[in-house]
């Protein structure tokens, strides 16, 4: 069971009404295309106005009436599942292209965890078009990337600038000064919050509130 798609119902009225469309015209086009004959006016309205929302299905329905790609009526995609949609691929399509089995793939997609292979995962981030950031989002690697990432700012954090870079395919020497960075901002944040708190509990508080955000912190710095 997928959770519900992020739906972007100031989109779907903007564009709609670009077209010089009323949400009557909008059903017919589901109904006479896509064959939603169940879709109203109603329903394009509910939508519209936030009180309901698509299904994955209508979704795609409702994007090829309103002339646009998925993605444009979606919020940020947060899972496989809605990054495909996004994208108006069919799940098939990508188990072929990743060279997974059609039942493998679909059943990590209805999971929500990824278990390809290096190779798999790359052709994967390939056919979607996703950012460094979303491809390890997706393949369940945010976790132990955010792991690693805490303990290289609050150690010694050359000391894991291999992991790192073994689990994001990347090149050490786009990694360095990033952590170098992470690593001086946190320290500098740990030891002024020491000095004026009377206490270690403050410190402590300040310095979870940057590593709850570690992962976000690590990829402004690498891509901004």
């Amino acid at each position: 069971m997928h959770p519900p798609i992020p739906f972007n119902a100031r989109a779907a009225r903007t564009l709609r009404e670009k077209l010089g469309m009323a949400p009557g015209h909008v059903a017919y086009g589901m109904s006479a295309s896509y064959g939603m004959t169940h879709i109203t006016p109603d329903h394009i309205t509910a939508w519209e106005r936030g009180v309901a929302a698509p299904t994955a299905h209508e979704l795609n329905a409702l994007a090829g009436a309103l002339w646009c790609s998925p993605g444009e009526l979606m919020g940020r995609p947060r899972t496989l599942h809605e990054h495909r949609l996004a994208r108006g691929i069919a799940a098939d399509d990508i188990a072929d292209a990743t060279g997974l089995t059609r039942e493998a793939y679909q059943q990590m997609e209805a999971s929500g965890r990824w278990s390809g292979d290096a190779q798999q995962s790359a052709k994967l981030g390939g056919i979607l078009g996703l950012a460094p950031r979303d491809l390890v989002a997706v393949t369940g690697l945010e976790q132990e990337l955010a792991r690693l990432l805490t303990e290289a700012v609050s150690t010694r954090w050359q000391a894991h600038i291999k992991d790192i870079a073994k689990l994001l395919s990347r090149d050490r020497r786009e990694l360095k000064e990033p952590l170098r960075a992470m690593h001086d901002e946190y320290q500098t944040l740990m030891a002024a919050t020491l000095m004026r708190a009377s206490s270690h509990s403050a410190a402590g508080e300040a310095g979870q509130v940057y590593l709850d955000k570690i992962v976000d912190h690590f990829w402004d710095r690498l891509e901004g």
